[in-house]
C-alpha cells in the first residue's frame, strides 16, 4: 500500500508517484494513466479501458468469422 499525500500543482490538485509505485505500475514520465470506478473505489492503470473493451469486441468477431478470416489471409 502507498499513501500519495495531495499538493497545490497550479490551480489543481495532485499527487507524487514514488519510484517503487512507477516501476511496478511500468510507468514513466509523460505516460498517462487511467482512473477507473471499481467496487471499492478507483482504480490508477496504465491500461485504457476502453481499448480492453475493443479489444474483446474485435476477438469475439475474430472468432465468430474466423473461416472467412483464414480465407482472406490466404
Amino acid at each position: 500500500m502507498f499513501a500519495l499525500k495531495l499538493t497545490q500543482i497550479g490551480n489543481s490538485v495532485g499527487f507524487i508517484l514514488p519510484k517503487e509505485l512507477l516501476a511496478k505500475m511500468h510507468i514513466e514520465k509523460g505516460d498517462t494513466i487511467f482512473a477507473t470506478e471499481s467496487p471499492d473505489g478507483l482504480r490508477l492503470t496504465p491500461f485504457d479501458p476502453t481499448f480492453e473493451k475493443q479489444m474483446e469486441a474485435a476477438g469475439k468477431i475474430m472468432k465468430a468469422r474466423r473461416n472467412v478470416l483464414h480465407e482472406l489471409a490466404k
